[in-house]
């Protein structure tokens, strides 16, 4: 028997459409048979565990169950607990998704919500699923035999800066035993600033802003103390913030974007080093003058980047955050910190000053008459009672 049910209108399987994402959004809310509709690129083994404890009918993934960037064995597994899989079908599918309407999916990878097709996939089963685990196991050994040994070349023209800290200039910025912000461009690091107000609030750290992203910190009414990276890519108030600017330069010295800041009548320095990341050579400075902590916001790193070659994936960022050991600390990890369950903290704030009202008017009611502290808080209650009796005689 097919694992497609046959209806008379739209053969396929049929189920409730139920939008989730690899933070485990709408996990809690899948049902047996449902249609789960996720955008997790190289599903892990760990995700695909938790959709299949939650025994959907079909996952249908955004993006591709395996890209070739690395081996995940999620899809097998999936496949094994006898779950429908498509995969492809594209970003233009969450325009027209609604999360709990009916849905179906069809043999041929169509996803349609009523009779409305809303997006077309393809339908991955058991054999194409680990030819593709094999392919991406080549290509993985493949990429990493490159990334180290372009980063052993790394070492051999960067040990000076990464051992001495040669090059590193002098910003005439208080670092030392400070904590530092480094907010970097990346896909969601206005959001992530906004998380990070109370953290800022707290502790006043060095505020650097790595290229565009000095744009946020100014926009956030921030001022930056440093701002790092090309500055055709930065805004003027930015740069002229009274932040000071430090350009990325080649090992000979030339700095791109050095016209702009003549232009503008700004004040810079440059770093001279090989790696091109304006992200590195913040860190980098951050740690040279003496940072007591480094909070690196917007542009994480982590093995799965490294494996997938993100941009970030560099053996500059590598050998980077090797130095930086145990001092660095990315930004979501400082979010998670700040983040207070249960009620809202405004309302406890709240109550807790209604507490306080209360305690002193029973003090100042218990304190006022010459009788006990209990007679006089009788008295002043029964005094209360007879004045909001007489307003509606």
């Amino acid at each position: 028997m097919s694992l497609f049910s046959r209806t008379v209108d739209i053969p396929g399987l049929r189920g409730t459409l139920r939008e989730c994402t690899h933070r485990g959004k709408g996990l809690k809310r899948l049902s047996t048979g449902d249609i789960a509709v996720i955008d997790v690129p190289d599903i892990n083994r760990s995700f695909a565990q938790r959709l299949i404890d939650a025994r959907p009918g079909a996952v249908v993934n955004v993006a591709g169950f395996t890209t070739g960037s690395v081996p995940n064995f999620g899809p097998q597994m999936m496949l094994d607990a006898g779950i429908i899989l498509v995969d492809r079908v594209g970003a233009e599918v969450w325009r027209h998704l609604k999360d709990g309407r009916k849905g179906v999916l069809t043999e041929d990878g169509e996803l349609y919500q009523g009779d409305k097709l809303i997006g077309t996939g393809r339908v991955i089963d058991l054999r194409s699923a680990e030819v593709a685990f094999t392919e991406a196991q080549g290509s993985l050994v493949d990429h990493m035999e490159a990334f180290f040994g372009n980063t052993i070349q790394f070492i051999h023209s960067e040990a000076p800066l990464l051992i001495d800290g040669l090059g590193v200039p002098d910003t005439g910025v208080e670092i030392t035993n400070k904590k530092v912000l480094v907010l970097s461009p990346g896909p969601e690091h206005r959001e992530q600033l906004k998380r990070l107000h109370n953290f800022i609030r707290e502790y006043d750290p060095v505020l650097i802003g790595v290229g565009s992203a000095a744009d946020a910190l100014v926009e956030a009414k921030y001022t930056p103390d440093l701002v790092v990276g090309d500055p055709s890519g930065i805004g003027s108030k930015a740069l002229r913030s009274g932040a000071r600017v430090v350009l990325p330069a080649d090992p000979d010295g030339h700095a791109v974007g050095l016209e702009r800041i003549q232009d503008l009548g700004v004040g810079a320095m440059t770093f001279p080093a090989a790696s091109n990341s304006a992200t590195d050579l913040a860190l980098l400075l951050a740690d040279y003058h003496g940072a007591s902590l480094i909070v690196n916001a917007g542009a994480s790193l982590d093995l799965h980047t490294i494996f997938v070659g993100g941009p970030e994936a560099t053996p500059s960022a590598l050998l980077t955050r090797a130095k930086l050991g145990s001092r660095l600390i990315d930004g979501a990890t400082v979010e998670e910190l700040y983040k207070v369950g249960g009620p809202n903290p405004s309302w406890l704030w709240a109550l807790l000053g209604m507490l306080i009202a209360c305690a002193v008017i029973l003090l100042i009611a218990g304190t006022s008459g010459d009788g006990s502290f209990t007679d006089n808080l009788i008295t002043t209650w029964n005094n209360l009672a007879l004045t909001v009796q007489s307003w509606f005689r």
